[in-house]
């Protein structure tokens, strides 16, 4: 009633002489925006040849733990920082995962000072060949004092930095994917794996995160706490077994095991590819099928390895990503024609977002009044976060300040940053500015 009620006084405030409506042409590019998309892998857009153009605002790494700490209390925050850096030269945001153990040629992947305080661990070899590892005992009180220091000296430093795009919540498990398959070695306790859960999502509250599916119990806790999750097999249709493969006999199961079916609504889902895009064409899987299952998942972020795209797909790739995540239209907008000094401007919009997952960051709806003398912004508190597939009608009055005096003014508006005033989302319609505003109408101040 209060939605109807808000309707009815801004449309009152509409006479059919002052009333101006204006429908914009939407658009089919691809649109680089914040939160979503498709990742490069351990490297930057403007350096990636498998994007072929494509658009990336995410740039997703992982790191062992010995890479970031390898003196005890010293973490290399100089890397990590280079890292954010490059991320924003190249128009991106960084996401990344924390990994303890892996399969390459090295014993340990945690440092060394861990073990030589006395961590006890265990040794073993990936599918009974190659060289032989340790991991620590994650059960222990000296891996667990030593990790979540180290977890939370990351939040404080990093957690709503503007240069990072998402968690992957690692830690357990080879390559900090939450199984220790084809090695021997148990996983840590419950106890400890909810455990390196809650340190992660106490250390970075701010920041998206997302929990890999193949931990049962660990993804019901990660998912009551805010966080989405990820999947690194989409486009499994049977390359490990002829009767068994990811997308038909483990991930919707698993969604349904661990009532995971609306997390999206709230935060992200992403996939990896299994193996990557020219498997699957060798395969003669379908490339169709296979984005739109990740679709019917309400994806948001795509991983493909920063591997080559086949010759003949990427006209797949391009209609995948004008549906995954989220994609904003402005359908329509009414406004005064005319306003008097110092009254409010009544504005009417619809909205659609026309993508499979809604946006889940902060970033405000404003709107710019200017002219050749003056150009003020005013931030709405109206924010796209949680704006799901389908039709928004949003109704303002926009008070105008006491620096907008009689004269003519363009009306422009954006999706932007609160903290920066400056536009941040691409709309799927015509007239994006350079600056990334959206000069939408115009409209008259006359003097009372």
């Amino acid at each position: 009633m209060a939605e109807i009620s808000l309707l009815i006084t801004v449309l009152s405030c509409f006479t059919v002489s002052d009333l101006k409506e204006i429908t914009p042409k939407e658009i089919d590019d691809l649109l680089a925006n914040p939160g979503m998309g498709w990742q490069t892998f351990h490297r930057f857009a403007d350096e990636d040849k498998a994007l072929q153009g494509l658009p990336s605002t995410s740039a997703y790494f992982r790191f062992y733990w010995s890479e970031i700490e390898p003196i005890e209390g010293q973490i290399d925050f100089a890397k990590l920082d280079q890292l954010l850096e490059r991320a924003r030269k190249s128009g991106q945001k960084l996401a990344f995962r924390i990994m303890c153990a892996g399969t390459d040629n090295k014993y340990m992947y945690v440092p060394q000072w861990l073990k030589d305080k006395g961590c006890p661990g265990f040794e073993y070899k990936y599918q009974d060949s190659g060289p032989v590892h340790w991991v620590p005992d994650m059960d222990h009180q000296i891996f667990k004092e030593a990790h979540f220091r180290m977890i939370q000296e990351l939040g404080k430093r990093y957690d709503g930095h503007s240069d990072v795009d998402l968690l992957d919540i690692g830690s357990v498990g080879l390559w900090g994917e939450w199984h220790m398959s084809g090695t021997g070695v148990e996983m840590p306790s419950l106890e400890t794996r909810l455990a390196i859960i809650e340190e992660w999502c106490k250390a970075f509250p701010k920041t998206p995160k997302v929990m890999l599916i193949g931990d049962e119990n660990g993804m019901i806790h990660a998912t009551k706490k805010g966080c989405g999750w990820r999947a690194d097999c989409l486009g499994d249709m049977g390359g490990f077994s002829k009767t068994w493969n990811h997308m038909d006999c483990f991930y919707p199961q698993q969604i349904a095991k661990t009532n995971s079916q609306d997390v999206w609504k709230s935060a992200p889902v992403a996939f990896e590819s299994c193996w990557d895009m020219r498997k699957w064409k060798q395969e003669g899987w379908d490339i169709r099928y296979i984005y739109d299952y990740g679709l019917g998942y309400h994806v948001s972020y795509m991983n493909n390895k920063s591997a080559p795209i086949p010759d003949g797909t990427m006209q797949e790739v391009e209609r995948f990503l004008r549906k995954i995540g989220y994609r904003i239209v402005l359908r329509q907008l009414k406004h005064n024609k005319t306003v008097k000094e110092g009254s409010a401007l009544s504005i009417s919009m619809i909205w659609e977002n026309v993508g499979v997952a809604p946006p889940y960051r902060d970033y405000m709806l404003a709107f710019r009044l200017s002219n050749d003398k003056i150009s003020h912004i005013i931030v709405d508190d109206t924010s796209i976060k949680g704006w799901l597939p389908g039709k928004i009608e949003i109704n303002k009055s926009i008070k105008l300040p006491n620096n907008i005096k009689a004269g003519s003014y363009d009306l422009s508006i954006g999706i932007v940053d609160r903290n920066t005033e400056k536009p941040v989302i691409r709309l799927a319609i015509e007239g994006r500015a350079d600056d990334g505003w959206y000069p939408i109408s115009s409209f008259d101040v006359v003097s009372e």
